[in-house]
């Protein structure tokens, strides 16, 4: 079973392959193993992130877990992730283009069973350990920033490094970008956050109903769901945060792919458009 779509993992490939450096020439002895292909290795962690299975799962006769594993952490001291969620924003800038004016930002727990660096005892799960993310999307829901934290962490702490995780080319000017939230971030922290980003509030009022499609805050919650088709993401097994992080931004990028190629079906044709909108 394909974890994603023909349309997806081409372009996808195409564009993480141009970030991969040269690789050395084949050892001149007989007698030693190959290296596997970058495409197999990318093809299996795109599997991982999509389907949440353990690597020896995922691996089979052409790449073991362990080669899945040290290639991993060869694509993350590199920073291919952020360089591949950075690209494909900037493709649907470019094509679509992004809305600035309203963003939206609010958190989400999902477990993590095996513990690690941003694992907590989650209030929402019996003190269970889990782990956040703290989302930053656009007015259509596109991810421009995440960030993983504890499942006990507030959200109004957490709001300051998630606006500086945006990167700086998507900023407008001074009092020109609003940010909705949650009643969660009803604080002076939040208020200050903002001010000193010179960034405009509209911020949900503790003790007072606010219907969530009255406001312009239901767009992130859509994106979390988008993420939660991610398994790995939902049931994050991972120890290490520079690995969660990978993930996210592995995400992301096949989120935000998806998402041009939506919008431009119902805009543009070009060779190899899908037959149906995806």
């Amino acid at each position: 079973m394909p974890a994603l779509q023909s349309f997806l993992i081409q372009p996808l490939w195409h564009q993480f392959s141009a970030l991969l450096p040269p690789q050395s020439p084949a050892h001149p002895l007989v007698g030693h193993r190959p290296r596997i292909d970058d495409r197999v290795i990318f093809d299996k962690l795109i599997e991982v992130v999509v389907f949440g299975a353990a690597y020896w799962r995922i691996a089979d006769r052409t790449c073991s877990a362990t080669t899945l594993r040290r290639r991993r952490d060869e694509w993350i001291a590199l920073g291919l992730g952020d360089q591949l969620r950075t690209i494909t924003l900037a493709a649907y800038d470019r094509t679509i283009g992004l809305e600035l004016t309203d963003v939206a930002v609010d958190g989400y727990i999902t477990k993590a069973p095996c513990g690690g660096e941003m694992a907590g005892p989650s209030p929402v799960d019996r003190a269970k350990q889990g782990t956040k993310r703290s989302n930053l999307v656009d007015a259509n829901g596109i991810p421009l920033a995440v960030i993983a934290a504890r499942a006990n962490a507030n959200d109004s702490p957490l709001l300051g490094p998630t606006l500086d995780a945006m990167n700086p080319d998507h900023s407008m000017p001074p009092g020109e970008m609003t940010v909705h939230l949650d009643r969660g971030y009803d604080s002076a922290k939040t208020r200050a956050a903002l001010t000193q980003r010179r960034l405009n509030g509209c911020i949900a009022k503790r003790g007072q109903p606010a219907p969530l499609m009255a406001s312009s805050r239901w767009v992130v919650e859509r994106t979390n769901s988008w993420q939660n088709a991610f398994k790995k993401l939902v049931w994050c097994t991972e120890r290490q945060a520079r690995v969660i992080a990978f993930y996210h931004a592995l995400a992301n990028a096949v989120i935000v792919l998806r998402r041009l190629i939506r919008e431009g079906w119902k805009r543009y044709r070009w060779e190899g458009r899908p037959a149906r909108c995806p």
